[in-house]
C-alpha cells in the first residue's frame, strides 16, 4: 500500500510516542504541517525559529526525551541555529527535520537555495554544532535516517541531529513497507555500566581518603541519576560541589551540599575543591567559568588533588585535568553499582570523624553568606536590589517549581544564591550561554510539565531578543510567569566594560543620554497577556503571587539596580582586560 511520505512521517511520530513538535510554517514542509492536521500530536506555532528551538530545547529537558523540531529551509534553518547550538552545547537530544529545495532542481537557484560552495547543501550549516546531519536523497531512506537520528540523538551524549528533507520527499507516495519495516527496532539502548571491580576500585579509594569530594554537572540530570547520586552522598556522607549545570542535582538544603564553584562560587566552596585529596567528577566537562579558567589558585588544584572522572562521553574524560581511573559509563548505571558496592563493603555507612564539624562548618558559611545579603534583600529601594528580586521569588515559589534563566545576573545570581531543591528544576544555558533563551524555554518546560509552576527569570536584553514568545504563550494559554529583571543594559557586559575600560559604549540603553526601556508590560498586553509594571519594591511580591495564583501568562516587569554578581573565584578574561590587577565588575 502507498501513502504520502508526509502522512507515514506522522504516523512514525506518533508510534514513537512523540506528543509535541514545535516549528514554522514555510513552502517546504507545509505538507507535514498538513499531515499534522489530523494527528494526537499537538503542532506549537511560533513566530520566530529560534523560538521553537529553545521551545524544543527546555521541553525535552523537563520531558527527558528528544524534542522535535519541524523548519523550513534557508532562513528558516538559520534562523532556529542559534537555538540547536545551545541545545548542542547543553547536550540536550532534538530532532531537526527540516524541508529543503527539491531534488530535481538542485544547483538550479531555486528558492531559498544554499548552493554558494556545493549544490543543495543547507544542511552543511549545522555540521559544527549537531551530532549529524542527514540529506535525504532518496524516499524510501527516510525511515532509516529517522531511526538512526533518535538513536544517535538520544544516546551516548545526548545532543541535536539535523535532517533535511527535500520537499517533493514529502510529497512523494511509498510503499508503507519501508516504514513498516523499521517498527522492529528497539527504540531504547541499553547503556553501559561499570564493571565490579573499577566500582570496588573507586569506593575503597574515596573512603581511604581523608577528605573526598564530589564534583557533579549536568550530566547527572541528562541520565536522571540525581536519586543514586543523593544515595551515594548519603550513605558515604561526602560533601557535594556542583556546576552551573549540576545545580539542584542534590538540593541546596542538604547539610553536605557546599555549592556551585568557580568564578561566581564563593570562595569557601572554592577551597574546599582545592583542599580535596581526592573528587570524584560526574557528568562534568570542568568548564571555564566553573573552574576559574583552570588556574589552580582559585578552585580546583590538580595535582595534588587527584580526580576520578565518570561520564559517558570519552573526550571529556580528562580534557583539562589528569585523572587517575576514568570511566565511560552511564551515570545511572554507574551509579546503581556504586551504591550497590558501597553497601556491601560498608553496610553502616562510611561516618568520618570530621563530619558533625563539615556539616557545621557548611552551615555556619551558608547563613554567613546570608547575613552578607541581608543588608540588600532587606533595602527598600526602587529600582531594586537583585537580590531582593532573588529572596522574594524564592519564597513565593513552591520547591519544584521549575525556573528557566537566561544570562547574567539571572543566571550568576541564581546560581550563586537561589537555592534549588529538586533536580532539573533549574532551566539554564551553560554551554553556550545563550542570551534569549530562558523566556521560550519557559514555554517549552511548562508544555511538558502542565501542572508544575513555570517561572522565567529573565533580563530586559535578554526578553527583548524575542518578545514574539508572548503570541504563542496567548495563541496556546501556556501560563508562564516572566520576570524580566530589568536594568536598562546589556548589565554583565556594561559592568565588565566599565570596570576595565571606563566606558560603556554599545552595552547600556539610553535615549539622549537617560536610561531607556520599551514598557513590556505595556507589549505584554499587546499581545494579550497580563502585564504588570512595579513601581516600588514592596509591589513586587505581591504582584508574583497573583501572578501564580490567576494560572494565566503574565509578564512582571520589574527594574533593577545594575549592581554586578559578588565574584570569588576568577576569569582569564580579567587578566586580558586589565593584567596584573584584580579588577572584575562595575556597578553601572
Amino acid at each position: 500500500m502507498k501513502k504520502l511520505v508526509s502522512h507515514q512521517l506522522v504516523k512514525y511520530l506518533e508510534d514513537r510516542g512523540i506528543e509535541h513538535i514545535f516549528g514554522l510554517c514555510g513552502h517546504t514542509n507545509i505538507a507535514v504541517l498538513t499531515a499534522l492536521e489530523t494527528s494526537t500530536i499537538k503542532y506549537v506555532n511560533v513566530r520566530h525559529e529560534q523560538i521553537a528551538a529553545h521551545m524544543a530545547d527546555g521541553y525535552a529537558r523537563v520531558k527527558k526525551q528528544a524534542a522535535v523540531l519541524l523548519s523550513h529551509l534557508g532562513p528558516g534553518l538559520t534562523n532556529a541555529a542559534t537555538g540547536v547550538a545551545n541545545a548542542a552545547l547543553d547536550s540536550i537530544p532534538m530532532v531537526v527535520i527540516a524541508g529543503d529545495v527539491p531534488t530535481h532542481y538542485y544547483g538550479k537557484h531555486p528558492h531559498q537555495e544554499v548552493n554558494l560552495h556545493a549544490d543543495a547543501t543547507q544542511y552543511e550549516i549545522y555540521r559544527p554544532f549537531v551530532k549529524r546531519a542527514w540529506r535525504v536523497d532518496s524516499a524510501h531512506l527516510f525511515p532509516e535516517i529517522l531511526e538512526k537520528a533518535f538513536r544517535l540523538a538520544e544516546s551516548g551524549n545526548p545532543g541535536p541531529v539535523l535532517i533535511s528533507v527535500p520537499m517533493d520527499i514529502f510529497s512523494t507516495e511509498m510503499d508503507t513497507c519501508h516504514f513498516e519495516r523499521v517498527k522492529h527496532n528497539t527504540k531504547k539502548l541499553h547503556k553501559p555500566s561499570i564493571d565490579q571491580e573499577t566500582a570496588q576500585k573507586i569506593i575503597q579509594t574515596l573512603t581511604s581518603s581523608k577528605n573526598p569530594l564530589f564534583y557533579v554537572g549536568g550530566g547527572i540530570m541528562l541520565a536522571d541519576a540525581a536519586q543514586e547520586l543523593r544515595q551515594l552522598v548519603d550513605h558515604l556522607n561526602i560533601p557535594v560541589a556542583y556546576s552551573l549545570m549540576g545545580k539542584g542535582a542534590v538540593s541546596d538544603e542538604h547539610p553536605l551540599t557546599l555549592g556551585m564553584t568557580g568564578f561566581w562560587g564563593t570562595k569557601f566552596i572554592n577551597d574546599k575543591c582545592k583542599q580535596a585529596d581526592y573528587i570524584l567528577a560526574l557528568g562534568t566537562r570542568f568548564g571555564e567559568a566553573d573552574s576559574s579558567s583552570w588556574e589552580s589558585e582559585y578552585t580546583f588544584n590538580f595535582p595534588p588533588t587527584k580526580l576520578i572522572q565518570i561520564d559517558i562521553d570519552p573526550s571529556e574524560i580528562g580534557r583539562n585535568y589528569p585523572v587517575e581511573i576514568g570511566v565511560v559509563a552511564d551515570l545511572k548505571q554507574a551509579l546503581t553499582v556504586l551504591n550497590d558496592v558501597a553497601e556491601e563493603i560498608l553496610p553502616n555507612g562510611l561516618q568520618p570523624v570530621s563530619l558533625n564539624s563539615l556539616k557545621e562548618e557548611i552551615a555556619r558559611n551558608r547563613k554567613a553568606f546570608k547575613e552578607s545579603n541581608k543588608p540588600f534583600i532587606q533595602d527598600n529601594c526602587f529600582p531594586m536590589m537583585p537580590q531582593r528580586i532573588l529572596e522574594e521569588v524564592r519564597q513565593v515559589l513552591p520547591k519544584d517549581a521549575l525556573i528557566t534563566t537566561d544570562v547574567g545576573w539571572n543566571k550568576n545570581g541564581v546560581g550563586q544564591q537561589f537555592p534549588i531543591y529538586e533536580a532539573g528544576s533549574i532551566l539554564t544555558p551553560g554551554g553556550y550561554c545563550t542570551m534569549g533563551f530562558g523566556a521560550p524555554a519557559a514555554l517549552g518546560a511548562k508544555i511538558a510539565k502542565p501542572d508544575r509552576v513555570v517561572v522565567s527569570l529573565v533580563g530586559d536584553g535578554g526578553f527583548g531578543q524575542n518578545p514574539a514568545v508572548l503570541a504563542t504563550a496567548f495563541e496556546e494559554n501556556i501560563p508562564v510567569v516572566w520576570i524580566i529583571m530589568n536594568n536598562f543594559a546589556f548589565g554583565t557586559i556594561a559592568g565588565l566594560q566599565k570596570a576595565h575600560f571606563g566606558t560603556t559604549l554599545g552595552t547600556v540603553f539610553e535615549k539622549d543620554g537617560e536610561p531607556y526601556s520599551p514598557d513590556f508590560a505595556a507589549i505584554a498586553r499587546a499581545y494579550g497577556i497580563e502585564g504588570i509594571k512595579i513601581k516600588a519594591a514592596e509591589e513586587f511580591k505581591l504582584a508574583l503571587e497573583r501572578a501564580i495564583r490567576i494560572n494565566k501568562p503574565v509578564v512582571i516587569d520589574v527594574a533593577m539596580l545594575n549592581n554586578p554578581v559578588p565574584t570569588d573565584g576568577h576569569w582569564n578574561i580579567m587578566d586580558i582586560y586589565s593584567p596584573n590587577k584584580k579588577v572584575h565588575h562595575a556597578s553601572v
